[in-house]
Order: structure tokens, then C-alpha cells, then sequence
């Protein structure tokens, strides 16, 4: 069966940096745009940032310049770095696999937290 597993996240000060993980196991990987998501308490879970199969990116306008989405397809993983934290930053990150809109997977969520 699918699986995304997400790992890396934990509790951060702003400005400091964290490094989330996504293995994939069960798909065709590299036919995939990957992406990672987060859901903050009480709101509604928007879009972080997406890799396509030919490595195009796109970024929300809040963390464009401050993190950075990366695959590597031989190894079934997909990254996520991230500088600069900010409180605001602080939700469930979670890492989802489209295949054109019509097979999509999420995997279970890893939390982020950016707090002193």
C-alpha cells in the first residue's frame, strides 16, 4: 500500500532552521509532484510548497526565500528546508503525493513548532 512517512519536525526558536523528511513506498515516485502542506490550529490547511516530476517548484508567498522543497527520486524522498522560522510558521506539516489530480496521498503529519 501507499505510504508517506513524514520526519524532522520538533520545536525550534525563530530564526532557526529544520529540516522535514518524506519517505514514499507504494508509488511510482518520480511520476509524482510531491508536496508538503500544514494546517495550523484552527485553520485550514494551505499549501508550502510543490516539486513536480521535472524538479519545477512553486512556493507559498509567506515562506518563498526561506525554505526550499527538494526530491531525490532514486531514494524515494522529498525535503523540505526550512530557514528563518517563524512563529507563524509553527502547524502540522504534512507531505502529500499527486499523480494529475486524480490519485493523491497525505501522509500522517509532523508537528513544527517555532516558539522561545
Amino acid at each position: 500500500q501507499v505510504q508517506l512517512v513524514e520526519s524532522g519536525g520538533g520545536l525550534v526558536q525563530p530564526g532557526g532552521s529544520l529540516r522535514l523528511s518524506c519517505a514514499a513506498s507504494g508509488i511510482q515516485f518520480s511520476i509524482y509532484t510531491m508536496g508538503w502542506y500544514r494546517q495550523a490550529p484552527g485553520k485550514q490547511r494551505e499549501l508550502v510548497a510543490t516539486i513536480t516530476r521535472g524538479y519545477n517548484t512553486n512556493y507559498a508567498g509567506s515562506v518563498k526565500g526561506r525554505f526550499t522543497i527538494s526530491r531525490d527520486n532514486p531514494k524515494s524522498m522529498v525535503y523540505l528546508q526550512m530557514n528563518s522560522l517563524k512563529p507563524e510558521d509553527t502547524a502540522v506539516y504534512y507531505c502529500n503525493a499527486d499523480l494529475n489530480n486524480v490519485q493523491r496521498y497525505w501522509g500522517q503529519g509532523t508537528q513544527v513548532t517555532v516558539s522561545s
